[in-house]
């Protein structure tokens, strides 16, 4: 490339409407991050296709603290499917709709201030 960034590895993953792109890409510097996409296609009356994508950024100094944390979340999944709290067969939550009032809330509230903070 032009700017001496290149693209070092991307892995595609394709789920329902959804695809998820995995990209390892490297700085001018050299150094390594990656970049996750999720896109989701839509398909409009007329038969044409959008897609809507987000993506994430992840620099390799949030390498072990983000894969630390995405095994947390998967550790926690297992656990509650564990305990039959949650089963694959059971119908989606639809993510639009309130949550039931009675067991509080229980994830976790986040201040975005928290985020700057170094010691985390």
């Amino acid at each position: 490339m032009a700017d001496d960034r290149e693209d070092v590895y991307s892995k595609a993953v394709r789920a329902g409407k959804r695809t998820y792109f995995f990209d390892v890409k490297s700085t001018r510097g050299r150094d390594l991050f990656l970049t996750i996409t999720e896109s989701k296609k839509h398909s409009n009356p007329d038969g044409t296709a959008t897609y809507e994508k987000h993506k994430i950024f992840l620099y390799k100094e949030d390498f072990d603290k983000f894969l630390d944390g995405l095994h947390d979340a998967f550790d926690e999944i297992d656990r509650l499917r564990a305990t039959g709290q949650y089963q694959a067969d059971q119908p989606p939550r639809d993510p639009e709709a309130t949550p039931p009032a009675e067991g509080g809330d229980r994830f976790t509230d986040v201040d975005f201030d928290d985020l700057e903070r170094k010691d985390g």
